[in-house]
């Protein structure tokens, strides 16, 4: 009664099943790599809109955060270099334009020069390049948004390009990406002045 030994390399008794296994447990890899990618085109839209309202939500709390700080006042050239200042840093890839206390494209055309503006109190408002549209609601007192320049002496103040009687606010147009200022001052009554 003896038995033979065989060789580790000599040994071909599953040698056919081999390949058929490692087929099959690639196939079954390939499967669940493109039902990730599958998932992940449609989970990303909704991240990335989860992303831009807390971006959008931080930036309501800091401009809430100045409104009852210092304003700086515009008729007074003594007054201190700022009032309370508001510092925004923002990414938002696929924002075409985000829009403070102001509705620039009722219309929802796309075209933000060829209506009226409605003012929207209190309320940011961020269009996507898609045609979606959020709107953010500021809570507490009336906030008035108008833009800022600099004027000949490097002092921020209200742009007086735009005729007194056209509805005041603040628009980012897209891309939407960087650190954005907005000082509180005061002229007839209290401003939140972008300077950018």
């Amino acid at each position: 009664m003896g038995s033979k030994r065989r060789s580790f390399l000599a040994d071909t008794q599953a040698a056919d099943t081999i390949p058929l296994k490692m087929v099959f447990y690639l196939s079954i890899t390939g499967a669940i790599i493109l039902l990730v990618a599958f998932s992940w085109n449609n989970v990303s839209p909704l991240y990335s809109g989860a992303k831009d309202s807390k971006q959008i939500n931080d930036a309501t709390i800091g401009l809430m955060g100045i409104q009852n700080g210092y304003a700086r006042s515009l008729y007074e050239p003594n007054a201190p270099a700022a009032g309370s200042i508001c510092i925004l840093e923002l990414y938002l890839p696929d924002v075409s334009y985000l829009a403070f206390g102001v509705d620039p494209d009722p219309d929802m055309n796309g075209n933000l020069s060829d209506t009226q503006w409605i003012r929207e109190n209190n309320t940011i408002i961020c269009q996507y390049k898609n045609g979606a549209r959020s709107r953010y609601i500021i809570d507490g007192d009336l906030i008035d948004f108008i833009k800022g320049t600099l004027d000949e002496e490097g002092r921020w103040v209200p742009d007086r390009i735009q005729p007194t009687d056209q509805i005041t606010g603040v628009v980012i147009e897209g891309p939407v990406a960087g650190t954005f200022e907005f000082e509180l001052v005061l002229e007839d009554k209290k401003y939140t002045m972008s300077r950018f």
